[in-house]
């Protein structure tokens, strides 16, 4: 059930696209100034199910692939880089669970074989829609993308708060000297930053809602760079991270800012996140979710 082969591929199909790497034992985020995130419940995993033994009827893998935010009762924002160029019969769920890797592994022992009902056992089913313009130039690549699911559904397994969402042109109007002192936070379940080892670099760990603090870098027309460098006291995302919050704190406010997408390969500088305020991203949310 562990996947590498399919989290490799997702890892490699972008320029350090923050999709899953090689998974290890759990752990999440970057491991330095980084803390498990339990009170974070609108914070969950994308899960997908898939075929990967060339017979399309029936899926055979399961995994958690990206990270993502429930922005109301039945909405949950991620990266369409996340819900994009997988096998037709590709199903997609989300879970709030706090450890949702741990909740795999017991659920393929109680269903083995059954990579259906091992995903029905940890998340519920969701349909994906991603933005028809990705990808787009690296200007804006259109790189985002939601999952409906049932609210009843979501309410009956977990208990959250839905994110709140930017008003229009808020960080145009704040710029770069208004969100200095936002303080961002990242959180998701991706994994550690890379470590060198007799194979090469890996990224242990991975599928445990962690969050960490990062600081305000530069402001583009359609991205937010975040700095996670750790002798100025930041964490910062990894593998597994993309489609994830970047929360901050703005005129007293807590508000999802923009979702991780990519960064620099070992994940020591760099979190290059979407903007949420944009007329793109709004436009697209628009049929999904109410906007401020």
């Amino acid at each position: 059930m562990g996947n590498t082969g399919r989290r490799a591929a997702v890892a490699a199909a972008g320029a350090a696209v923050l999709a899953l790497g090689t998974q290890l034992p759990a752990a999440a985020v970057n491991s330095y100034n980084a803390t498990p995130a339990p009170e974070r419940t609108e914070v969950g995993a994308l899960v997908a199910t898939w075929d990967d033994d060339g017979d399309p009827g029936t899926p055979d893998r399961v995994d958690w692939v990206c990270s993502g935010t429930m922005v109301d009762s039945g909405t949950f924002l991620t990266a369409a880089h996340c819900t994009t160029d997988w096998p037709e019969n590709v199903r997609f769920h989300v879970s709030l669970d706090q450890d949702v890797q741990a909740g795999l592994d017991r659920a393929a022992e109680q269903h083995p074989g059954d990579p259906a009902a091992v995903a029905r056992a940890v998340a519920v089913p969701g349909t994906a829609h991603s933005h028809p313009a990705y990808p787009g130039p690296a200007s804006d690549t259109h790189d985002i993308a939601v999952v409906e699911v049932d609210p009843a559904a979501m309410k009956a397994r977990w208990s959250f708060t839905p994110a709140t969402l930017p008003a229009a042109g808020l960080f145009d109007r704040l710029g770069p000297q208004g969100l200095n002192g936002a303080g961002f936070t990242v959180a998701g379940y991706g994994t550690q930053e890379a470590q060198r080892g007799p194979g090469g670099h890996t990224h242990p760990g991975g599928g445990v809602r962690m969050k960490a603090p990062t600081t305000f870098n530069a402001l583009n027309d359609a991205w937010i760079r975040l700095s996670m460098t750790a002798p100025q006291g930041n964490g910062g995302a990894c593998y597994g991270d993309s489609g994830g919050p970047n929360f901050a704190t703005v005129n007293g406010e807590r508000l999802l800012v923009s979702t991780t997408i990519t960064g620099d390969t070992p994940c020591y500088a760099t979190n290059v996140t979407y903007r949420l305020d944009t007329p793109g991203a709004r436009a697209f949310l628009a049929p999904f979710v109410k906007l401020p």
